[in-house]
């Protein structure tokens, strides 16, 4: 059980405010959750997890306990404070009824209770019970445990005593609503991802998460914080240095960590969060974080003579070229821009963790200089190497300048030139491009045709890549550049659609293709601008009747439906080409009898880790890995 320190304030019924009624909230769950779909009913989990994380900022919970059971419910138990339970002072209810039940009612608002918290805004939980089928609270404090039921969102009867406790602490146990949810059916991996990153963002705190329905049972505790996040995000490279850079710094109410870390590779990943939100689109923040490394590597750079006075200095890219680094700021009042919190507003918070950076980091070079001469020389070299690019791209654009137009040869544009209404296939091969040309629609439907396997950008820097003619029509067909430079605003088609052969071939060029959008465009994953086509595998034919079949499941429904395997003919599709184009445009590329898949990254640090794992340099890694998931193949093309 976590002790209450002398400086961990109390926690009692005055300590919660209301701010209005809870209402709307099954009427549109995705205003306060996101969607219905997975990912929002992951949400709930992460909700009331972050009221447990909150009292671990405030120093008064060490251990919380999550738990995935068998009847399809979900817990979260800590051993913090507990919610209050007496009447509150000022609405003359049960304190726990209106934390559970009032829409923007939570201590979160008082800051005597919580310094610092994430969750939003104060709606989590209230919001966790009326999107659940039912939900049942457990509250330990003052040597009692009390109970309380709620079925979608509304309390079934009055709070009640139902034995001693010698510990304090909260207990959720919620069912999700299968009648408003699309799912109710929780994904261990999804979950166990964040508890873990939780456990790195909250050095010393134990979390431990079961799963009754297959037995599993997992400890996440990392006492190295943000250090041992940063070795965990970059295990499978080649690191330059051992153990990663460690910078703490306060400035005023605000608290800065940041560990760092290089290898010899040449892209970078970097993760930022506030108050434990992880802000995909970063922010103030990450301004500050980005604007120190640039000044401290130049000022470091022209003190030990490594760059000449009258030389251009390194820029933003070259110093962060092969960096690992985790940004973590706890901030009193932070600003979001936007529902989702993917973006911190507050314009005090640059200044302050650029200056703590820029302090710290010009320390730490200082006093290992070996270190410092290390980093410095490989962005020096990336320095030259971002010149060679800039030159490359000067010629690309002047030859296609002379050739007309400065469209790659092989592109078949659409007609539109409006991007919100325009599609680009990216196809396998010249066969597949052929075929995909007489069937697209040219209005919208532009198609580039690419020859055999693009260069591995994973393992290359951006002189290289640039060197690579299909990596030059496909950033010349997209439109938007690469690296620093790059701007969405210039993306030419709104819908980026991989259509590449079920075989390995085109698993391996659809996962190049995906490796250099997530390395060097990744606006294009976030915007939600890259899909993969779904090509059927099958087509049956019995008579005049015919069918299609995406897997080997659908073709035996189909057989099924058409009476049996006898007089059906059943064509199995090795490739995009074999399909004329009738039939590629009728089952794959039309809109309303097509399927896409959208590529979406949930998870920054597992797909950093699968990117380093399966397309690095390193070969062990990629070896263990292969052994671990082989029983999962379920397509293998010998």
């Amino acid at each position: 059980m976590a002790q209450q320190s002398m400086d961990t304030p109390a926690y009692t019924a005055s300590s919660i405010q209301v701010l209005e009624g809870l209402s709307a909230v099954r009427r549109r769950p995705g205003m306060y959750i996101g969607s219905t779909d997975a990912r929002g009913l992951h949400q709930l989990v992460y909700e009331v997890v972050d009221n447990s994380i909150d009292e671990v900022l405030a120093g008064a919970c060490t251990e919380i306990v999550v738990t995935l059971h068998a009847d399809g419910s979900c817990s979260v138990r800590d051993d913090g404070r507990g919610i209050p339970v007496e009447n509150h002072p000022k609405y003359n209810r049960p304190t726990l009824e209106i934390v559970m039940t009032v829409l923007h009612a939570g201590s979160k608002f008082d800051r005597n209770t919580y310094k610092v918290s994430g969750g939003l805004h104060g709606v989590g939980v209230h919001v966790v019970n009326a999107l659940s089928e039912w939900l049942e609270v457990r509250v330990r404090r003052e040597g009692q445990e009390h109970f309380q039921r709620y079925e979608r969102g509304a309390p079934v009867g009055a709070i009640k005593v139902v034995g001693p406790s010698t510990t304090t602490g909260t207990e959720t146990r919620f069912k999700p609503d299968g009648t408003i949810l699309e799912t109710v059916a929780f994904d261990r991996d999804t979950i166990g991802r964040r508890l873990k990153e939780l456990s790195f963002l909250n050095a010393g705190v134990t979390i431990r998460f079961r799963d009754e329905r297959d037995g599993t049972d997992e400890t996440f505790h990392h006492a190295g914080g943000i250090t041992e996040f940063v070795e965990d995000l970059s295990q499978a490279a080649n690191l330059l240095f051992k153990p990663p850079i460690y910078l703490h710094a306060k400035r005023e109410a605000n608290d800065i960590e940041v560990a760092l870390q290089y290898d010899d590779g040449y892209n970078e990943t970097s993760l930022a969060f506030v108050n434990n939100i992880h802000t995909t689109d970063g922010g103030t923040h990450v301004v500050g974080l980005r604007a120190a490394l640039t000044r401290t590597f130049n000022d470091y750079a022209r003190h030990r003579g490594l760059l000449k006075g009258d030389k251009e200095g390194l820029s933003g890219e070259d110093v962060r070229e092969g960096l690992t680094s985790v940004l973590s700021v706890k901030v009193l009042e932070p600003q979001f821009e936007g529902q989702t919190k993917a973006k911190l507003g507050n314009s005090e918070v640059k200044g302050q963790v650029e200056s703590a950076v820029n302090e710290k980091l010009a320390e730490f070079l200082e006093e290992h200089p070996a270190v410092g001469q290390s980093l410095i020389l490989k962005a020096v070299q990336a320095s030259h190497a971002r010149e060679a690019a800039r030159k490359a791209r000067e010629l690309t654009r002047r030859k296609g300048l002379l050739e007309g137009g400065g469209l790659p040869g092989k592109l078949a544009d659409c007609h539109s030139r409006d991007p919100a209404q325009s599609e680009l296939f990216i196809v396998e091969g010249d066969s597949a491009g052929g075929t995909a040309k007489q069937g697209r629609d040219r209005e919208f439907q532009a198609i580039l045709p690419l020859r055999g396997k693009i260069l591995n950008v994973e393992k290359a820097r951006l002189d290289k890549m640039l060197e690579n003619e299909q990596i030059r029509s496909l950033i010349t067909a997209i439109g938007i550049g690469i690296g620093d430079e790059q701007d969405i605003e210039s993306l030419r088609y709104h819908k980026i659609i991989l259509m590449t052969d079920a075989d390995v071939d085109g698993a391996h060029i659809r996962t190049l293709l995906l490796t250099l959008f997530y390395r060097k465009m990744p606006e294009l994953i976030s915007e939600g601008r890259v899909y993969i086509a779904q090509a059927p595998l099958y087509r049956l034919q019995k008579g005049s009747r015919s069918a299609y079949a995406y897997s080997d499941e659908e073709r035996d429904r189909a057989l099924a439906e058409l009476g049996g395997s006898k007089g059906v003919t059943i064509q199995r599709y090795k490739g995009l080409g074999e399909m004329n184009a009738e039939q590629l445009a009728s089952t794959t590329m039309h809109p309303g009898s097509r399927t896409l898949l959208r590529v979406t990254v949930e998870d920054a640090a597992h797909a950093n880790e699968l990117f380093q794992v399966l397309m690095g340099e390193e070969v062990e890694p990629r070896r263990l890995y292969i052994q671990e998931h082989a029983v999962e193949v379920t397509n293998l093309d010998i």
